[in-house]
């Protein structure tokens, strides 16, 4: 066995929550007189966080101050409305159930806020996956290596035996900073090319791709 430990991004990789961060961020924006985003917007405004989300999503004439009152509004809308529409892309509770079986480390490495993370991960895979970390005071966000370092140390894991699967540029960089292989999955957010321009060390287009790379 080649990996032992599998770490997944959330957004783009595990679940497809882009309609529902929409929403959320539109209900905002019009609650305040803005115009709202489309969801190719939101698409790419995800991945650094919902601060760097509001404050892309907003008026670039919106203050810090006021970024954050309305990034505050989004987490509570958010937190009431995140599994409208969000559901696990095809293929992933299988993947995530024979994972289970094989007895590989399982968890999640985010940059969405962790109250967020871990109420998704619960709800959608129950147990199948153990740690959930999202972005927190104590947890620097993605690219920093923190998170993984952070999910690796609940595990009990050593990084020797890791990959880590996301759907941007950001998490390839993440796997970079933390010395772990990636894997780039081409059904998220970002492109193909954006991925191959990151160095994602492997690339695949359907969940059960993952075989081959990890045993």
């Amino acid at each position: 066995m080649k990996f032992k430990t599998i770490i997944f991004d959330l957004d783009g990789t595990l679940l497809s929550t882009l309609e529902d961060l929409r929403d959320s961020v539109n209900a905002v924006l019009s609650s305040n007189g803005f115009p709202t985003r489309s969801l190719e917007e939101v698409r790419n405004f995800v991945g650094n966080g919902v601060g760097r989300l509001m404050r892309l999503a907003v008026p670039d004439t919106c203050t810090e101050e006021e970024v954050s009152v309305y990034l505050e509004a989004f987490k509570q809308h958010y937190s009431l409305n995140m599994k409208n529409k969000t559901k696990p892309y095809d293929g992933i509770i299988e993947l995530l159930d024979r994972l289970n079986q094989k007895d590989y480390n399982l968890a999640i490495v985010s940059n969405k806020f962790d109250a967020a993370v871990k109420d998704l991960s619960r709800d959608y895979f129950g147990d199948r996956i153990p740690v959930a970390i999202g972005e927190s005071p104590n947890v620097k966000r993605k690219p920093a290596p923190d998170s993984v370092f952070k999910a690796l140390e609940e595990l009990g894991a050593d990084p020797e035996h890791a990959i880590y699967v996301g759907d941007s540029d950001i998490d390839v960089l993440t796997a970079k900073n933390a010395g772990i292989s990636s894997i780039g999955v081409t059904w998220g957010f970002r492109s193909r090319s954006v991925l191959q321009e990151a160095g994602a060390d492997y690339i695949i287009d359907n969940p059960k791709e993952i075989w081959p790379i990890i045993e």
